[in-house]
């Protein structure tokens, strides 16, 4: 049976949803090719129909990954003013939900140990992203008046992945909470914020 065009990209969409996942949740090192098409509920021959190897495979789905970041990034901040929007962002990120939604999470976090054992085209894929979430977060900055938004955006994506990490790699529990608490409340003072009262994220 042949099938059209549009039927071959979302199935090839399909695999990337699936390969995003899992290379979240356990690292591009340790996931299989036959795996992620039987998850996808395709057989591992046709896997040669969308992508010539693993190493492609893994860069597409590093974009897919900043594409979900993307959209996750403006459903905080699309329709609100510029400090209630950083806030909601903040408050996601720096949450529990997100925190423990390893499959689904910030790629910057989730692939930053693995980087230098991943060939030379999923590494660019990874710092076109990590500028494109940066770009976003600058401009959100800039609404809201800051004049160092260049330096002050590039500051805030590491200060939000260090804090997800450190409160994700703690055994305690109360640690991890005391880390994401702590520094969602010192980055909103930072970029003064203080005044912008919301419920955060569990």
């Amino acid at each position: 049976m042949r099938y059209d065009a549009e039927h071959k990209q979302k199935t090839r969409e399909r695999v990337l949803k699936v390969a995003a996942k899992a290379i979240r949740e356990v690292g591009p090192d340790r996931v299989a090719v036959a795996g992620i098409m039987a998850d996808a509920g395709l057989t591992h021959g046709g896997f040669y129909a969308h992508f010539k190897s693993k190493d492609e495979l893994i860069a597409a789905a590093i974009d897919e990954m900043f594409k979900d970041a993307s959209s996750r990034f403006f459903r905080s901040t699309d329709g609100f003013e510029p400090a209630e929007g950083m806030v909601r962002y903040i408050n996601f990120y720096l949450s529990r939900d997100h925190r423990d939604a390893r499959g689904s999470g910030c790629p910057v976090t989730a692939l930053a140990a693995d980087l230098p054992r991943l060939e030379d085209a999923a590494r660019a894929r990874y710092g076109q992203g990590v500028t494109s979430l940066t770009g976003k977060l600058i401009g959100q900055l800039k609404l809201l008046g800051h004049d160092d938004a260049e330096a002050l955006g590039a500051s805030v994506v590491a200060e939000l992945v260090g804090a997800l990490s450190l409160s994700r790699a703690v055994n305690d529990p109360d640690q991890s909470e005391h880390i994401l608490k702590t520094s969602r409340a010192a980055l909103k003072q930072r970029l003064g914020l203080d005044h912008v009262k919301l419920e955060t994220y569990q």
